[in-house]
């Protein structure tokens, strides 16, 4: 588990754990890939529970990033993601709580 207070999520990639966050340059580097889309959309979606796996990808990407983590979208795409898919999503839905709230309220 990552530290709340800090805004982190934990996600474990082939076995390994690592520490997500998302900090304000990477909001920033996530909302410059989204082209068209604003981060306003991309928390609505995941609200409404239209996101898509590209959404997921992208904020898996951008808190591993935040965390510290130096690689890509295409390091992940062969990467096993403890949990599978759904492990995924919901890591993803909770970086954008914990980025967005107190964590009494994530």
């Amino acid at each position: 588990m990552g530290n709340p207070w800090e805004g982190e999520v934990a996600v474990r990639l082939n076995g390994e754990r690592h520490v997500m966050r998302l900090t304000l340059g990477a909001l920033a580097e996530l909302e410059a890939g989204m082209e068209a889309d604003s981060l306003l959309a991309l928390v609505e979606r995941f609200e409404a529970g239209s996101f898509s796996t590209r959404d997921v990808l992208a904020l898996i990407v951008a808190g591993l990033r935040g965390g510290g983590w130096s690689g890509d979208a295409r390091d992940l795409l062969t990467a096993e993601i403890g949990g599978g898919p759904p492990e995924a999503a919901r890591l993803a839905g909770q970086l954008l709580v914990r980025a967005f709230a107190m964590p009494d309220e994530a």
